[in-house]
Order: C-alpha cells, then sequence, then structure tokens
C-alpha cells in the first residue's frame, strides 16, 4: 500500500502543482520581515501602555475584590484592624488625625470648636507635636492662621491630604496584610455559622 502513495504519477501531479504556485522573490521576503518587525513594535507598545495605564475594567474588578478605604473607615472592625495594623507599622498618627477631625466636624457648640481647634493643633500639627503628621507646611500655616476665629473647615485640607496618604500608601499594604486576610476570612466563616 505505502507504494502506491509514492508512485511516479503521484509525484508528477504534485510537481505539476508545485509549478502553479508563486514562489516570493527575495524583495517579498524582505518587506514581510519588516512588516512583521513593526506588528511586533506595535504589539510590544500596546503592551507597555496596558501595564503603565490599565483598563477600567481591571481597575473595577480589582476594586470590587477590595473594599476602599471609605468602606474601612466605617465598618468599626475593619477600622479597629486598620488602626493596628497602623500601629504596627509606627503611622497611627494619620487615622487618629482623620479621626479626630470628624469628631471635630461633628462640634455643634462655638466653645468646643475653639478648644477642640487648639488640642487638634497641638497634637498633630504643631511642629513639636507628639503625634505630628506629614503635612506640607503652607497647609501648617493656614491652619495656624484658622485658629484665630476657627470654623468647621479648618482642617479639611489637612484632613483630604492624609486620607489621600492613607488611601494610597497604608490601605494597599493593609488589603495585603496577614490582619486583613484573617479577618476577611473571619468574616466569612461566621456567615455560614
Amino acid at each position: 500500500m505505502p507504494k502506491l502513495l509514492f508512485s511516479k504519477m503521484r509525484f508528477y501531479e504534485i510537481k505539476d502543482l508545485m509549478q502553479n504556485v508563486k514562489r516570493p522573490r527575495r524583495i517579498d521576503i524582505v518587506l514581510n520581515r519588516r512588516r512583521h518587525k513593526k506588528d511586533i513594535e506595535c504589539l510590544m507598545i500596546q503592551k507597555i501602555n496596558f501595564e503603565t495605564y490599565p483598563s477600567n475594567v481591571s481597575w473595577q474588578t480589582d476594586n470590587k475584590s477590595h473594599p476602599s478605604l471609605e468602606k474601612l473607615l466605617r465598618d468599626k472592625k475593619y477600622l479597629a484592624a486598620f488602626r493596628a495594623f497602623l500601629q504596627s507599622e509606627y503611622s497611627e498618627e494619620n487615622i487618629e488625625f482623620w479621626l479626630a477631625c470628624e469628631d471635630f466636624r461633628s462640634t455643634v457648640s462655638l466653645d468646643e470648636l475653639g478648644w477642640k481647634a487648639e488640642e487638634i493643633y497641638k497634637e498633630f500639627i504643631q511642629p513639636t507635636a507628639c503625634r505630628e503628621i506629614n503635612v506640607d507646611h503652607h497647609i501648617k500655616e493656614k491652619i495656624k492662621e484658622s485658629l484665630e476665629k476657627p470654623s468647621l473647615s479648618c482642617f479639611d485640607e489637612a484632613q483630604k491630604h492624609v486620607y489621600v496618604l492613607m488611601e494610597r500608601d497604608s490601605c494597599p499594604r493593609f488589603l495585603h496584610s496577614d490582619a486583613y486576610l484573617s479577618l476577611k476570612r473571619k468574616s466569612r466563616t461566621l456567615w455560614y455559622i
């Protein structure tokens, strides 16, 4: 049977078919290489752009898997765990300042407003403060000027700055820490009980 496959008749038929096939010329080979190289370069540029500027879809899926800092600060269990995590990293002054500012905003009387503003300034903003937060010198000066006549919004800029610091720096580390992962696992198991 194998002898029939390689018979003379079959060989000549294949040879005739090969004559009809257009053979690439040398210039076609060179041009194809250039096109192929450009295609590879375009793919590499797309890959680099994707890595530096991820699509909204990947951001949304990542956002769904981990809670935002805002959600962490609203939930008492996660807030306590986040506070303990910041204490372990020696940066608990950020969360303490943010919570003090939230308490300051809920102040109703003008007398309390004055002394609470002074206490927050002495504890977190003053250059010799025991728990000084990391904010710009200009923000500190604005707060110092606003202490003469304090308002509910005198710490807003500093609070926003500290929130952004925690959101970009501390929160991602916390979401990958053992403390958060064990708390997340524990909340899943309580759901089944």
